[in-house]
């Protein structure tokens, strides 16, 4: 069984200031870092250092090789990226005081995956392997087909929501993990409870998790003995960025669930990891290790 990350990576540049510009308004950043990011690279950090063994496959572009060079150095296969001629996809984001962030996203190299390359690369996964995916690259309802058709464990991340998935069939998918907007963008109520019941009556087979900021997290997982919901707590911490605070939960638990752990554990593991998380700057380099959330974790 192995994971594959079929997913994006960016250039973050990241802005420090007092509060979001406002339209028609220039503002002074305190501070700027540039840092490598997007939300498929996240994820598969965030897998690896949870402990699994994950494959990662997208598009590096011309001003990427870094990236690749951090997916390495984190033990992440990269044997299926492949180099092109073009811009790297990037963000700007802004952080300002509180921890909070907002984030121009740029494609770019994200949105050049051929079909030849989904083929080519899926023909080495089959049954009982994972597909991770984001919404930040091109042809995902050909991802997602070609993979079904292969048997394997799909999870989507649909962010950034936009139309372009509906044309995914969400009845191909293992798992769907969602925070409150998304999962209101994508079942049309903003009630948590409700949108699971408009999913699983649209998609029986779908189980979901959906993170819910400092509320916690609700997972509903459709198991051949029916249904099991879990409710996951947020852990204090001291938000200094949340950047990186929905991959991070994303990659332990899906790595958890990998390695056969309880959904509970999956769970909780992955909201220590994303509290730790929080409390630093940046986005891939926040992401704690396995061994440091065990520890927190051993201390509660």
């Amino acid at each position: 069984m192995r994971i594959l990350n079929f997913g994006s990576l960016n250039v973050d540049y990241v802005y420090s200031v007092e509060y979001f510009v406002r339209a028609g308004e220039t503002l002074k950043a305190n501070s700027r870092e540039v840092l490598p990011g997007g939300k498929g690279l996240n994820q598969s950090v965030a897998l690896a250092r949870a402990g699994a063994d994950v494959c990662h496959a997208g598009c590096i572009g011309a001003d990427g090789a870094f990236l690749r060079d951090l997916l390495n150095e984190n033990g992440v296969d990269t044997a299926y990226l492949r180099t092109i001629d073009g811009m790297q996809g990037h963000t700007i984001i802004q952080v300002d005081r509180k921890g909070e962030n907002c984030i121009l996203l740029y494609g770019g190299s994200n949105r050049r995956i051929s079909k030849a390359q989904i083929d080519e690369t899926l023909a080495h996964f089959g049954p009982g392997d994972w597909l991770v995916l984001q919404n930040e690259v091109n042809n995902l309802p050909l991802i997602v087909d070609v993979a079904s058709a292969r048997g394997m464990r799909i999870v989507l991340n649909p962010s950034p929501y936009d139309d372009g998935l509906k044309a995914v069939d969400f009845g191909k998918l293992s798992w769907l993990l969602v925070n409150e907007v998304e999962a209101c963008q994508c079942s049309g109520s903003d009630e948590p409870e409700r949108a699971w019941d408009v999913l699983h009556a649209r998609y029986p087979g779908l189980s979901v998790l959906i993170t819910l900021g400092s509320a916690g997290s609700i997972a509903y997982s459709v198991t051949a003995e029916g249904l099991d919901t879990v409710r996951q707590q947020a852990f204090q911490a001291d938000a200094v960025d949340t950047t990186a605070a929905g991959d991070t939960f994303t990659g332990y638990f899906i790595g958890g669930l990998a390695e056969g752990r309880p959904m509970a554990e999956c769970m909780r593991r992955a909201s220590m990891a994303s509290a730790i998380a929080v409390t630093r700057m940046g986005a891939a380099v926040s992401i704690p290790k396995r061994q440091e959330v065990e520890a927190r974790l051993a201390e509660i």
